[in-house]
């Protein structure tokens, strides 16, 4: 899966007793509604953060993980996680093509109209 938005916030790295290693980032998502969301990047994937400033258009590629919890009272909850593994910087605002074409972004259209998704909210599949 994938995340578009502009980069909100980027935190420190932290460490753990176990040598496990986190960095977390918002986006905010770039919609009619926009949405700041979360995203950890662990071990390796740290690093990745390094070359992203706040306020830049990021693409992430992410993964939803998922965690059950049983209380000492038998409660059953569970937890979920967006953990990202790739960053792609996109253009400008305006523009969702990123600075190294992905494979199913090659055959986008190429029209005067700025933002390409303009003409979804309009059509209605029914």
């Amino acid at each position: 899966m994938e995340l578009q938005g502009t980069v909100k916030k980027i935190s420190e790295v932290q460490s753990f007793a176990s040598g496990f290693q986190k960095r977390e980032m918002v986006i905010l998502t770039q919609e009619q509604y926009p949405q700041p969301i979360n995203i950890e990047f662990l071990q390796d994937k740290i690093n990745l953060l390094d070359n992203v400033s706040e306020g830049e258009n990021v693409k992430v590629g992410i993964n939803i993980r998922g965690r059950e919890w049983v209380s000492p009272q038998g409660e059953t909850k569970y937890f979920n996680s967006i953990t990202g593994w790739r960053i792609e910087k996109v253009m400008d605002n305006n523009s969702a093509e990123p600075t190294h074409a992905a494979p199913n972004q090659s055959a986008s259209p190429t029209s005067s109209n700025a933002n390409p998704f303009e003409e979804e909210d309009d059509d209605l599949p029914f």
